[in-house]
């Protein structure tokens, strides 16, 4: 495909709107704010993490649009890289960062957001309403996009998905074959760009492209020549992950990391769901979803994020094929529930437990 084809990185950005599960990572393989609710299927965390409540000791400005935010406690547990956090804001809603600080540092996490204006106001309000001296419930950590050992790596960030991807690089040995390509609108706009460049002091390993300087970040020639062991590790925009993914060779590992639920060319049009216990049946329009169907007969359905990822919205199937769109629901889960914020109906019909 030609690079002309490949839409700019401030479009891929729109697009998009920070992870595919671990089973998924082989490629062979957010209406306004929510009230803070409890799922009726409450979800454990990881074995050896729990929800806590930490404080915000530092919010600083790390680029155009982007903020990096420290949060400290006591005794926290220890994070590999490719790890995110789910930070409950003060006005409910639930939001993924990627940890990006030092995974041996058990007092403190540190993440990075970026505002997204066209959003639905997670990013906002971590920009505008969390300071320091803010006290956020944090679940986790969890990781969906973990460094897996390899031959050689390739990585490719857009933007604010460097978060992930650095401590991957800070954690790799010295003598480690590794590339990264990272591209941002502009140089102004790309976090912790001075530091990604330090790691490659001997130069010739890092690639940046600013959009205004530079032009189209060129994927064909970037990625020609990968060796077919190297395990290839990319993190931004839906459309940037997709690009990426064409130009790989069969087999190639490809992990990602995405920032907003899948979607898919044929899964979008109208069915009906039947509420079991409720009696009733509604229909899910074409781009609605089956959230915004229940809750206009069942308003106090719990839910919160909105993408897939908190789980709070579960429920359970009792009959009718699911497209999960999550990124959260184990594949036992799947059998029988859904995340009704994101996944559809694969037929015409769905009856929930509801």
């Amino acid at each position: 495909m030609s690079n002309k084809h490949v839409p700019t990185l401030k479009t891929l950005l729109v697009v998009a709107g920070a992870a595919l599960a671990v089973r998924r990572a082989m490629r062979s393989r957010t209406p306004g704010p929510a009230p803070r609710t409890t799922s009726a299927l409450q979800r454990p965390g990881p074995s050896g993490t729990r929800d806590r409540r930490l404080l915000v000791t530092a919010h600083e400005r790390v680029a155009d649009g982007v903020v990096r935010i420290r949060l400290e406690g006591h005794d926290l547990p220890r994070w590999e890289p490719g790890a995110h956090l789910d930070l409950v804001l003060p006005s409910g809603l639930v939001r993924q960062y990627s940890l990006c600080g030092d995974p041996e540092d058990t007092s403190s996490y540190t993440v990075a957001a970026r505002l997204v204006e066209d959003g639905r106001g997670g990013s906002r309000e971590v920009h505008e309403q969390v300071q320091e001296g803010t006290e956020l419930e944090v679940r986790g950590p969890r990781n969906r996009f973990p460094l897996v050992e390899a031959p050689s790596y390739v990585f490719v960030a857009g933007g604010i998905g460097i978060t992930p991807v650095l401590p991957m690089l800070r954690a790799l040995p010295r003598d480690a074959d590794w590339r990264l390509l990272y591209g941002g609108r502009s140089r102004d706009s790309m976090p912790f760009l001075e530091e990604v460049e330090k790691l490659d002091a001997d130069g010739g390993r890092v690639t940046v492209v600013a959009e205004d300087e530079d032009g189209l970040p060129d994927l064909d020639a970037f990625l020609t020549g990968l060796p077919g062991d190297a395990a290839v590790y990319c993190c931004g925009p839906e459309a940037l992950m997709e690009a990426v993914g064409e130009r790989l060779p069969e087999g190639t590992a490809l992990h990602l990391e995405r920032f907003a639920p899948r979607t898919t060319a044929d899964g979008d049009g109208e069915f009906e769901v039947e509420l079991h216990r409720s009696g009733r049946t509604l229909t899910v329009a074409p781009g609605s979803s089956v959230l915004a169907a229940v809750r206009t007969e069942l308003p106090n359905t719990p839910y919160s994020c909105e993408q897939g990822w908190c789980g709070t919205c579960q429920q359970r199937v009792l009959e009718g094929e699911i497209e999960h769109r999550d990124e959260l629901l184990t594949d036992s889960e799947r059998g029988d529930s859904m995340l009704i914020c994101v996944s559809r109906a694969k037929g015409t019909r769905l009856v929930l437990d509801l």
